[in-house]
């Protein structure tokens, strides 16, 4: 984005692909974050364009701010840590962490208290690490796997073939990403409450536009739509 050459400029949106029913793939960008940032830039008069996020941790992602891209939209959620990294707009989504197996092999496993003995998988950088960590350290679970930030479709398989026992992550992406795979089901949910929302360079007015745009999207009954769409239901708080 240029200051001040509004007529040319393009909001560029710093993401994590794949992340369903957030974003996608990165040659395809298509779900709840590509609805919702089209949406701003359109009210600002403004092109699009996503960058693809390629970094192991996630949460190297608001290194970019300013320099590769404008705003991050990456189902990312709020936690004090990153509002030292980034200015962070009103959540368009508040959801939470959740658990799927393959219910062939945990038949038993309904919660976190049925994870003695299991191997964890997260993603690096995922806010499901420190809970899935403090869950080993209470000895409800035995380790962890952390995986890189784009290798989240291998975790899922490796519920199946044994590598990993259970998958955490924040439960619409969970729910999208498991669903094409038989025998493995999401069967806890709402383990944490997480705000999903944009965020942006720290002292960027660019922040301040943005959250204007969405609270009229907000107002007017988009986001909903948008969240109908692409998660089922309207709601801002969800499982």
């Amino acid at each position: 984005m240029a200051e001040g050459l509004d007529d040319a400029a393009v909001l560029r949106v710093g993401s994590a692909f794949p992340d369903p029913p957030f974003n996608g793939e990165a040659d395809a960008p298509s779900g709840l974050d590509v609805d919702l940032t089209a949406a701003l830039a359109r009210s600002l008069g403004w092109g699009i364009r996503f960058v693809p996020y390629r970094g192991a941790d996630f949460d190297g992602i608001f290194a970019g701010l300013g320099t590769d891209y404008d705003c991050v939209a990456s189902g990312t959620t709020i936690t004090p840590a990153r509002e030292r990294l980034a200015a962070f707009g009103e959540p368009y989504l508040v959801s939470g962490q959740a658990i799927a197996v393959d219910v062939g092999r945990h038949p038993d496993v309904r919660g976190v208290d049925d994870l003695d003995g299991l191997v964890i998988g997260v993603q690096n950088g995922n806010t499901s690490e420190p809970i899935a960590r403090r869950l080993v350290a209470d000895g409800k679970a035995a380790s962890l796997k952390v995986y890189a930030y784009d290798r989240i479709r291998e975790a899922v398989s490796d519920l199946t073939s044994g590598a990993c026992d259970v998958l955490m992550k924040l439960d619409p992406v969970l729910t999208d990403l498991v669903r094409p795979t038989p025998g493995v089901e999401v069967v806890a949910r709402g383990l944490s409450v997480e705000r999903v929302a944009v965020a942006t360079r720290i002292g960027d007015p660019l922040g301040a536009r943005l959250a204007r745009a969405q609270a009229q999207l907000e107002a007017d009954g988009t986001l909903a739509r948008f969240r109908r769409i692409r998660l089922g239901r309207a709601d801002l708080e969800q499982p």
